[in-house]
């Protein structure tokens, strides 16, 4: 379980930052968010991730592309029913294809481009929040850029949680937040 917790959250949170590397203008929205609404006397806070729903669109779309569990937990159908037009028995095994449902041209526009605008009328909801925390503490603290002018390879991995093929490089420097609160003496 401790696994599961970690790993998918690193995940994540490792497609989230090449998703931003290759659209800069979203990182920058990202940090005009938390620049407004946190500024740069304090640290990003647990209770700041549900005011933050740039963060959390990103965070969703993040997650609707690259979903930390493409194939979801097995289902068994309790009674007979239809799913897809497919006539299922009681106990049959299902499962569900979720990396596919976030990419059905059929559900969705430009399924595969990263788009967290697509997400902006989720509401509040902050079910996301040590990603949220993390992501938001990386944004607020770090200006961050590709390693070359070359977009960052999106190649999928293997794995139960989808890793990316490649890990992520990336340059980060930081900003003036880090000087007011962390202290290297």
């Amino acid at each position: 379980m401790l696994l599961a917790g970690t790993d998918t959250s690193a995940v994540t949170l490792e497609w989230a930052l090449a998703n931003l590397l290759n659209h800069p203008n979203i990182l920058a929205k990202a940090r005009e968010e938390l620049d407004k609404k946190i500024g740069q006397e304090c640290l990003i806070d647990e209770p700041d991730i549900s005011n933050l729903s740039y963060l959390q669109n990103i965070i969703s779309e993040t997650l609707r592309l690259y979903p930390a569990a493409p194939l979801l937990l097995p289902h068994a159908s309790s009674e007979d029913c239809v799913v897809g037009g497919y006539h299922l028995p009681r106990d049959t095994i299902l499962l569900v294809n979720a990396w596919a449902i976030h990419r059905d041209p059929g559900l969705w526009d430009d399924p595969t481009s990263f788009k967290p605008e697509r997400n902006k009328n989720e509401g509040k909801e902050s079910y996301k929040r040590i990603v949220g925390l993390t992501l938001g503490t990386l944004i607020q603290c770090f200006e961050w850029e590709r390693v070359s002018e070359e977009e960052v390879d999106m190649s999928e991995g293997k794995g139960a949680t989808m890793p990316r093929e490649k890990p992520l490089d990336a340059i980060c420097t930081s900003r003036p937040i880090v000087k007011n609160f962390f202290s290297w003496r």
